[in-house]
Order: structure tokens, then C-alpha cells, then sequence
């Protein structure tokens, strides 16, 4: 399986529908202490932005909804994937990717065979208390080592100028959240990772 290299984390349908017209082709909902009822329209509306754009949708930690609303991807943390029941998720066709922090998180996530192994934070990050010290980009090319083929993304702290280096170290993917979420201009940044990611992406120069 390949990812895309400019990974789009966002917290809420609104700003899929903001963002992935823009030509985001890789799209993370992760959205925390919602409404079931809220969150399963939240879902189903970047569901459907998300088929509409030909952008591939991963639903964070909800796999129990997102098996029910036809999702085809999802993103478990550690918690998560202690909690979750992974024969339910294959069985629903879904594929699956994991956080990881160490080598013990990596151990446990490599047991369940995901189909791409985040490490993060690579970088100082300010969406949310971390135990964990940034990773390094040196981390990241162990990382690369241990994983084989399996794609790698990496997250925590990135930003367009900090690309050159996690690619260059072995990432596949870079997620990315308030580089863009707080940018005064989220649409002008989205289109700058974009264009930064479009070599590896293929398009044309």
C-alpha cells in the first residue's frame, strides 16, 4: 500500500470541507469528546466530501462507527488498539494504522500487521501533552529499518520546511495539523504542502 505524502489530520467535517477540494488526497478525522449522534454525522459528511474528492478518509480511534457508517480505514493510538478487536476490523475490510512511541508500541503494532506504523512526535509539538520527548529524525531511520516496506509517517511538530529532512530519513508520509490549522492562511499553507509533496506524489513539475 502506498500513502500519499501529505497527510491532512483535521477535527471536524467543516474543515474537510474547507480543505480537501484544495486537492488533499489523504484526510485523518480525529475528533475527541463529541456526541455519538454528532460524531456519526460528522463522519458521514466527510464520508462523503471525501468521496467526492477522490480523497482517501481515515477515521481516528472510532472503529466500532466507522465500521457501521462504511469506512474503509482507520487510525488506532496504543489505547485504542489494546481496546480494539482487530479480527472485527479486518473482517470488515478495513485497513488500519498505529501510533507508536517506542519500541515497546512498536513491538505491539507490528503484532497486529497494520497497514502503515506512525512514529511521532519527530518534533516539539503544541497539540497536546506529550510524555514522550521528540522522536528526532534519527529515530525516524531506525524506525525505517524495523518497519521494512510498511509505509511510515511521520508526525509531531512538522512544518513545509521540515519536510526535506523526515522524507530524507525515511518517512513516507507526513502528517501535519497545526502547521495548517493555525496558519492565518490554512487554505495558502495546504496548497504550499501540496506543492512540497508533489514530486513525491508524482505529479508533474
Amino acid at each position: 500500500m502506498r500513502l500519499d505524502p501529505f497527510y491532512l489530520i483535521v477535527d471536524s467535517a467543516a474543515w474537510v470541507k474547507r480543505l480537501v477540494p484544495l486537492g488533499v488526497k489523504l484526510v485523518q478525522l480525529r475528533i475527541k469528546d463529541m456526541p455519538e449522534a454528532a460524531l456519526r454525522e460528522e463522519i458521514r459528511r466527510a464520508r462523503a466530501l471525501c468521496a467526492g474528492a477522490g480523497c482517501q478518509l481515515i477515521v481516528n480511534d472510532y472503529w466500532r462507527i466507522a465500521i457501521d457508517e462504511g469506512c474503509d480505514f482507520v487510525h488506532l493510538g496504543q489505547e485504542d488498539l489494546a481496546d480494539a478487536d482487530v479480527a472485527a476490523i479486518r473482517a470488515a475490510g478495513m485497513r488500519l494504522g498505529i501510533s507508536t512511541h517506542d519500541e515497546a508500541e512498536l513491538e505491539a503494532a507490528l503484532t497486529v500487521k497494520p497497514d502503515y506504523v506512525a512514529l511521532g512526535p519527530v518534533y516539539p509539538t503544541i497539540l497536546k501533552q506529550m510524555k514522550w520527548a521528540p522522536q528526532g529524525l534519527s529515530r525516524l531511520s531506525v524506525w525505517r529499518h524495523r518497519v521494512g516496506t510498511l509505509p511510515l509517517v511521520a508526525i509531531g511538530g512538522l512544518t513545509v520546511d521540515r519536510l526535506d529532512g523526515i522524507f530524507s530519513h525515511g518517512a513516507d508520509s507526513a502528517a501535519v495539523v497545526t502547521d495548517i490549522s493555525l496558519n492565518p492562511s490554512p487554505e495558502g499553507r495546504t496548497r504550499e504542502w501540496i506543492e512540497k509533496t508533489a514530486v513525491r506524489r508524482g505529479d508533474p513539475a
